[in-house]
Parts: C-alpha cells; structure tokens; sequence
C-alpha cells in the first residue's frame, strides 16, 4: 500500500500535535515526581519535629532488678549466704570461689 500525498499533507498536520502530546506526557511525569519528592520531604520534616509518644518497655529491667533485690533480702533474713560459697548456718567456714574475668566472654574458634 503507497502513501500517496494526500496522506503526507494529514500526517506532517498532526506530527506537531503528537509531539505536544508526548513532551506534556514527559513533563508529567517530571512533574509528579516533584511533587512526590516534595510530600516525602515534608513528611520527614514533620517526623523530625514532632515529639514521639515512648515506647511501653513493659518491666524488664526493673522487675529484674526488683526480683534481685528481694533475693539479697530474702538471703539476709533467712541467714542464708550466697550459692556459691554454701550456707552459713551449717557451721563450714565460707570458701573462697576464684573466679576468671574473661570466663564465658570469649569464643575459641581454633578447636
């Protein structure tokens, strides 16, 4: 099928039509990116200023701590010693425990 000149003149019309058409599409989509990129950064700014409720840690430390304590409490009423060094009550003399710093805190990867 022959393109006959006719069909040029309708053609060479409507290229500068679908040219305007792409380079607005093209802009569009520069455009909707800025846009974006402006709502994100506004967004960051907000979560940068604004003052963040805490976080509920529940009792972890504290209730640790509080069991420790009743522990020595309970220990000192009762006469009980510590673990390690057995009881008082018994009449043996409480030996002393050597204990080593680095104990547990290092990994030999050598074996």
């Amino acid at each position: 099928m022959a393109i006959q000149p006719i069909d040029l003149q309708t053609l060479f019309t409507q290229v500068e039509k679908v040219g305007k058409t792409q380079a607005s599409q093209k802009e569009g989509v520069l455009i909707q990116q800025a846009i974006q990129s402006v709502q994100i950064q506004r967004r960051t700014d907000e979560n940068i200023q604004s003052v963040n409720e805490a976080q509920d840690t529940g009792r972890g430390t504290e209730e640790i701590s509080d069991r420790n304590a009743r522990r020595r409490q309970a220990g000192e009423e009762d006469g009980h010693g510590d673990r390690d060094g057995g009881e008082e009550g018994e009449g043996k003399p409480k030996v002393p425990v050597f204990r080593d710093p680095a104990l547990g805190r290092y990994i030999d990867f050598t074996g």
